[in-house]
C-alpha cells in the first residue's frame, strides 16, 4: 500500500436498517445497547462482502463532507464560521452510487468497526516512547439512544467540510471502502435557488443558532475545527427517558486522553444530525466546472478582451439550460449583434427596439444574468405588465403609469452614474427623445422570426396589406364557406369561417372591442363548429376543467363549460389570476386552440397564434391607435411552429378609410405624461425628492427636472409656461397644502436660496405613497373616524381602507345596495350615518324617485364598495359575492387587491402621524385579513410560497395548522397526505417555511440584541467620552 492512511468520503443519510437514533445524545440502557449490537452484528453478516469496493493509492485519513446548492458550488472547508474559499475537488475512483450503503458491511459504531480498527491503530502509535507524553484523557460518551424503528432522519440542510489527519505511522495499517447510501429525499434539491442560497448564507453566519461544534485540539500541528450546524429535523419526536437510564459515562482506559475514534465518532454524530443536500458525484462534478466558469466568465467580463467565453460571457451551463428548458439552442443574428456591440460591453444603457415576437427578452435575460452570475450585482426589473419580464419604453407615454416609470428612471439617473439601464420595446416613434433621456446607445432591427401577413376583410371579400398599392392593399381571395340563413344572422362577419380554417389543428386569436363581446363570441363560434371539435384532446380539456373548478372552490363559468370542450375560451379582466394562469397554461400547451380576448391580451401575455382576428378597429368605442394595432397584430406567428402568421381585420365600409390611414401612418410619438398626471405626476416627484433629500432648493429641483423626459420635451409639451414657471406654481401648491415647508437662505444683498423641508403630513403622504388629490381627505377621514370609530365589526376600518381612486369608477346597483344596507345591523347602520350615507337616500335612488338633497357621490361609491369588501371578508368566496353584488368576479379580485394595497398604505401613512397611533394594530391585521382574504386560522399558513387558500385548507385539515408544524413537515409524508401535491411543490412548501421561520427567529434575535445593547447615551459612557475630550 502506497504511503498514507486512507481517505474517507462521506454523505450524511440514514442507514436503511434500523440503527439507534443519532438525534439525541441518550444512551439506551445496557440491556437495549446489547439488543441493537446484536441486531446489527446480524445485519453485517447478512451484508458481509456485498458492497465493498478497495481503493487504492491510499491518502491520509480525510473525512470531508460537501456543501452543495442550486447556485454556484464549492467544495468549502469550515473552520470556526469562516469560508476559506473554493477547494479543490479531490480525484475519486469512480462515480458514487446513490443506492450504495454509506457503511458497507460494517458498523461505524459496533467493536468490529472501522471506528474501533482506528482505535486500534492509534493504541499501537501512542504506545511509541516519543509519543506517550502527548496523551490526554477526556471523558466521552456513547452515542447510541433507543428509537422508534420508524423513525428517520430526514437529509437537509448544509454540512461541513471536516480534514483528520494522523500520523505515517498507520500508512500500512488502515484501509476503508469507499461506498455511500441511498438519501432521503432533499428539501432543498429542486426548489428556488434563493432560498438553498439563504441556507448558505445562514451557515456562515450563524454557528450559535444550536448546531453542535467540536473542540479545537492540537493534533500533530494539524487538526481543524469543525462546525456543525442543525437546521430544523424533520424527524418523529422521540420519548423522554430518565437521566439515570438516558446516557452512560465511559472513561477511555488511557487517562486525560480524547482518542481519534472519538473525534471521529463525534464528528461523524455530528455530521450525521446535520442536513445535507445529497446531489450525485456527477452532478458534484458538473456543479464545481460551473463555478469555476463563473470565475472564469467573471475576470473575462471585467477585461477588455473581446473573447467572450462559452456563452456571452456566462457559463456554459446557461446555454445548456437555454437549450433544456427553452429549447433555444442558437441565437438570432441580430442577438448576437445587439449583445456584442461596444456599447453593451462598456455597461453603456442602451435602447433596442424590433417587431413584437423577434426575441427582445432573451437579450435581456442574458444582460441580466450577466450582471447577477459574473457581476455579482442587483438587478431590477420594471414590469408594466405582470407576464412580461421586460421593460416596455412606449409605456412611459401612457397616463399614470408613464409618468411612474419617467419619473422612477429620472431618479436612477440623477442618483446614480454606475446603474445601467437597458430598455426594449416593440413600438417606438421618437427614439431620439428618449435616447437623450436615458442618455442611452440606440439598437433596431426589423427581424421578424416568422413572416407577418396582414390582411383587411370587407365584405366576403379578403384584401392584403400592400405598402405598394395604389390604396395600400390588394385583393387576396373570397371566402367560401356555406352559410345557413340561421348562422348569416348569427354571424354576420364571417368569423366562423375565418378561425374554422385554423382551429384545432393550429392556434387562433380573436381581438373583441368589449369584454361582454369576447364571451358573446366565444359561445357563437362553438355552436357552429363540428362535433369533431370535441374529440381533440378530449381527456387534457376535461383536466382544465377540473382545474378551474379546483381554483374556484368548485364553481365553473357557464360560458367556460360550454366552450372550453371545444378548445375555445375568453379572456379578459373579468376571470380571476387563477383562471387567467390556467386557461393560458392549455392555450400554450395546445389544448385550447381559439382565445376570444380584448386588447389587454396583446400588451400583457406572450401568447402568439397562427392567425390573429381583429373583431372590429375599435377599442371598446375609441378607434384604433396604430401602436396598439401593432401589439394585437405582432401576435400572430409562432416561432419554431409556423412558418407564416396572419393578421385579419374585419372592417365595415363606412370604417375604410380611417383603416387605410391606421396601417399606413407612422407610430404615435411618446410624451411625457409628468405634468398632465399633476397629482401623480410632478406633485408626487417633487414631494419624494425632498423626502428623499435627492433636491431640496429650488436650483436642484429645476436642474433635476431639466433631465426628464418631460425636460427634454419641454419645447413641444409647453406652449405658455417654462419649465421654471411650472416648477414654481408645483412647489407653491405643495406649500399651501401643508405637505412642505420654505426656509429662505439669505446670502448677499441679493442673493437668496430657497429651501424646502417636508412637513410630517408630507412625509406621511410620501412614505404611505398617498395620492395628494386624496392625502387632505384622508386626513379628514382618520380624524373623524377617532371621534367615533366603531369597532364591533370591520365595516368601519374597511371603509377607511377603501381606495379612493375605484370609488370615482364605480356605478351602484340600487337595488343591491338597498338590499344590503336592510341586511346591516344597528352598529354597522351607524357606520353609513357617520360617514353620511342614509337609508332613505339609498332608498329613493332604489325606487327611482328624485333627490334633492346633495349628497357626495364619492362617498357613497365608496360605501357602496365597502359593503363589497365586507361581504368578501365575511364569505371569503369570491363567486358568491360576485353574484350577489352582481359584479365581474375578476372586478372583485381587483378591489380586494387594491383593498389590502391601499390599507398597507394607510397604515404607513398612520404610522407617520402620533395622532393615528390607534390605527397602526388595527390595520396591521386588517392589512393581512385582505391580503389573504381567508378564514383567520389559515393565514399563517398562506404566508408560505406556494401556498393558496384551497392548499392551506388541506394542510390544516391535515393538521398543519401554523408555520412552525410546515417547517417540520417531511416533504414524502405531505405528498401521502395532501391530494394533489407532488414532490417538487411539497419540498418548495417545506423550504419556504423553513426560511420564514428562520427569518422571523433572526428578527426575534435581533430585538433582544437591541435590549440588551449598552445605550449609546449611559450616562457613565458619556462622561467618560467627555473627559477624554
Amino acid at each position: 500500500m502506497d504511503e498514507g492512511g486512507s481517505r474517507i468520503r462521506r454523505r450524511v443519510s440514514v442507514r436503511k436498517r434500523n440503527r439507534p437514533s443519532l438525534e439525541g445524545v441518550f444512551a439506551a440502557s445496557p440491556a437495549t445497547e446489547l439488543k441493537h449490537r446484536d441486531e446489527e452484528k446480524e445485519d453485517e453478516e447478512m451484508v458481509a462482502g456485498s458492497r465493498r469496493r478497495k481503493t487504492v493509492d491510499v491518502q491520509p485519513v480525510e473525512v470531508q463532507l460537501h456543501h452543495l446548492s442550486d447556485g454556484p458550488e464549492f467544495l468549502v472547508l469550515w473552520s470556526d464560521d469562516t469560508y476559506p474559499g473554493p477547494l479543490r475537488m479531490l480525484p475519486e475512483r469512480r462515480i458514487i452510487d446513490s443506492e450504495e450503503d454509506m457503511f458497507g458491511d460494517y458498523d461505524s459504531f459496533a467493536e468490529n468497526s472501522f471506528l474501533a480498527q482506528v482505535d486500534d491503530l492509534e493504541q499501537k502509535y501512542l504506545q511509541l516512547p516519543e509519543h506517550r507524553n502527548h496523551a490526554t484523557d477526556h471523558a466521552t460518551e456513547d452515542l447510541c439512544s433507543e428509537s422508534d424503528k420508524q423513525n428517520t432522519l430526514n437529509v437537509t440542510a448544509v454540512g461541513d467540510c471536516t480534514e483528520l489527519n494522523i500520523d505515517d505511522h498507520t500508512k500500512n495499517e488502515s484501509r476503508h471502502e469507499d461506498v455511500s447510501i441511498e438519501p432521503e429525499a432533499d428539501i432543498l434539491y429542486d426548489v428556488p435557488s434563493s432560498q438553498v442560497l439563504f441556507f448558505e448564507n445562514l451557515h456562515n453566519s450563524s454557528s450559535d443558532l444550536g448546531g453542535p461544534s467540536t473542540e479545537e485540539k492540537d493534533w500533530n500541528s494539524s487538526c481543524p475545527k469543525t462546525v456543525n450546524e442543525e437546521l430544523l429535523v424533520n424527524s418523529r419526536e422521540q420519548p423522554q427517558q430518565t437521566v439515570e437510564s438516558s446516557s452512560k459515562i465511559r472513561t477511555s482506559s488511557d487517562a486525560n486522553r480524547k482518542s481519534l475514534k472519538d473525534h471521529l465518532k463525534s464528528t461523524m454524530t455530528g455530521n450525521a444530525k446535520a442536513q445535507t443536500p445529497i446531489f450525485s458525484r456527477t452532478k458534484q462534478l458538473k456543479e464545481t466546472l460551473l463555478s469555476e466558469e463563473i470565475n472564469v466568465a467573471k475576470k473575462t467580463i471585467e477585461s477588455s478582451s473581446d473573447d467572450l467565453g462559452p456563452f456571452y460571457s456566462l457559463p456554459s451551463k446557461v446555454r445548456d439550460l437555454y437549450v433544456q428548458f427553452k429549447g433555444i439552442e442558437k441565437l438570432y443574428e441580430w442577438q448576437h449583434t445587439c449583445l456584442t456591440l461596444k456599447s453593451v460591453q462598456e455597461r453603456k444603457n442602451l435602447i433596442y427596439s424590433l417587431p413584437t415576437s423577434g426575441g427582445k427578452t432573451l437579450v435581456a435575460e442574458i444582460l441580466m444574468l450577466q450582471e447577477l452570475l459574473c457581476r455579482r450585482r442587483d438587478v431590477l426589473m420594471i414590469l408594466p405588465y405582470v407576464a412580461i419580464v421586460q421593460e416596455k419604453l412606449h409605456m412611459i407615454g401612457e397616463g399614470t403609469r408613464g409618468a411612474i416609470l419617467e419619473m422612477t428612471l429620472a431618479k436612477i439617473l440623477y442618483t446614480s452614474k454606475t446603474t445601467q439601464i437597458i430598455g426594449m420595446s416593440a413600438t417606438l416613434n421618437n427614439v431620439e427623445d428618449l435616447q437623450k433621456f436615458l442618455q442611452a446607445e440606440y439598437y433596431t432591427s426589423q427581424f421578424r422570426p416568422v413572416e407577418l401577413k396582414e390582411y383587411l376583410k370587407i365584405n366576403d371579400t379578403i384584401y392584403e396589406v400592400d405598402s405598394r398599392a395604389e390604396n395600400g392593399m390588394t385583393f387576396s381571395r373570397l371566402l367560401n364557406y356555406k352559410y345557413s340563413d340561421t348562422l348569416k344572422k348569427m354571424d354576420p362577419d364571417h368569423l366562423v369561417a375565418l378561425v374554422t380554417e385554423v382551429i384545432p389543428n393550429y392556434s387562433c386569436l380573436v381581438f373583441c372591442p368589449t369584454k361582454k363581446n369576447c364571451e358573446n363570441v366565444a359561445e357563437m363560434i362553438c355552436k357552429s363548429l363540428s362535433k369533431e371539435c370535441l374529440k381533440h384532446k378530449e381527456k387534457e380539456k376535461q383536466e382544465v376543467i377540473m382545474n378551474l373548478k379546483n381554483v374556484s372552490g368548485g364553481n365553473l363559468c357557464r360560458v367556460l363549460k360550454r366552450t372550453i370542450p371545444f378548445g375555445v375560451a375568453y379572456h379578459h379582466s373579468g376571470l380571476t389570476s387563477d383562471e387567467r394562469k390556467l386557461l393560458e397554461e392549455a392555450y400554450s400547451t395546445g389544448v385550447l386552440c381559439l382565445f376570444t380576448c380584448t386588447s389587454t391580451l396583446a400588451a400583457g401575455v406572450n401568447l402568439p397564434a397562427r392567425r390573429v382576428i381583429l373583431r372590429a378597429p375599435y377599442v371598446a368605442k375609441e378607434f384604433l391607435k396604430r401602436n396598439q394595432y401593432k401589439q394585437m397584430i405582432g401576435r400572430a406567428g409562432r416561432a419554431g411552429i409556423d412558418s407564416v402568421g396572419e393578421s385579419i381585420l374585419i372592417l365595415q365600409e363606412k370604417d375604410k378609410q380611417q383603416v387605410l390611414e391606421l396601417i399606413s401612418k407612422p407610430l404615435e410619438n411618446c410624451y411625457s405624461h409628468l405634468v398632465q398626471e399633476f397629482t401623480k405626476g410632478i406633485q408626487t416627484l417633487f414631494l419624494s425628492l425632498i423626502g428623499l433629500k435627492i433636491a431640496t432648493n429650488l436650483d436642484d429641483i429645476y436642474h433635476f427636472m431639466s433631465g426628464t423626459l418631460f425636460g427634454v420635451q419641454q419645447k413641444v409639451l409647453l406652449k405658455e409656461k417654462s419649465l421654471w414657471e411650472i416648477t414654481m406654481e408645483s412647489l407653491r401648491y405643495l406649500t399651501e397644502k401643508g405637505l412642505l415647508r420654505k426656509d429662505t437662505m439669505y446670502g448677499s444683498e441679493e442673493e437668496f436660496q430657497n429651501n424646502f423641508h417636508i412637513t410630517k403630513l408630507g412625509r406621511a403622504s410620501f412614505k404611505g405613497t398617498i395620492d395628494l388629490a386624496y392625502c387632505d381627505i384622508l386626513y379628514r377621514d382618520l380624524k373623524k373616524g377617532l371621534e367615533g370609530l366603531v369597532l364591533e365589526s370591520l365595516l368601519h376600518l374597511i371603509y377607511l381602507t377603501t381606495p379612493y381612486d375605484m370609488a370615482s369608477q364605480c356605478d351602484p346597483d340600487w337595488m343591491i345596495y338597498f338590499r344590503q344596507f336592510n341586511q346591516l345591523s344597528p352598529a354597522e347602520q351607524n357606520v353609513a350615518a357617520l360617514v353620511g350615507v342614509s337609508e332613505n337616500y339609498i332608498g329613493k335612488k332604489a325606487s327611482g324617485q328624485a333627490i334633492r338633497k346633495k349628497v357626495d357621490k364619492n362617498i357613497v361609491n365608496r360605501l357602496y364598495l365597502s359593503f363589497i369588501l365586507y361581504t368578501l371578508l365575511k364569505e371569503t368566496n369570491i363567486w358568491s359575492v360576485s353574484e350577489k353584488f352582481n359584479m365581474p368576479r375578476g372586478y372583485i379580485q381587483s378591489l380586494l387587491s387594491a383593498a389590502a394595497a391601499f390599507s398597507s398604505c394607510v397604515l404607513h401613512f398612520c404610522e407617520e402621524l402620533e395622532e393615528f397611533w390607534v390605527y397602526r394594530a388595527l390595520l396591521g391585521e386588517l392589512t393581512k385579513k385582505l391580503t389573504y382574504c381567508v378564514k383567520a386560522e389559515l393565514i399563517p399558513l398562506m404566508e408560505v410560497t406556494g401556498v393558496l387558500e384551497g392548499r392551506a385548507r388541506q394542510l390544516y385539515s391535515a393538521g398543519y395548522k401554523s408555520l412552525t408544524h410546515l417547517a417540520n413537515a417531511n416533504p414524502e409524508v405531505l405528498i401521502r397526505t395532501i391530494d394533489h401535491l407532488s414532490r417538487r411543490q411539497a419540498k418548495q412548501i417545506v423550504s419556504s417555511a423553513k426560511m420564514l421561520l428562520h427569518e422571523k427567529a433572526e428578527a426575534l434575535q435581533e430585538e433582544v440584541e437591541e435590549l440588551l445593547r449598552l445605550p449609546s447615551d449611559f450616562p457613565g459612557i458619556v462622561a467618560s467620552s467627555t473627559e477624554k475630550a
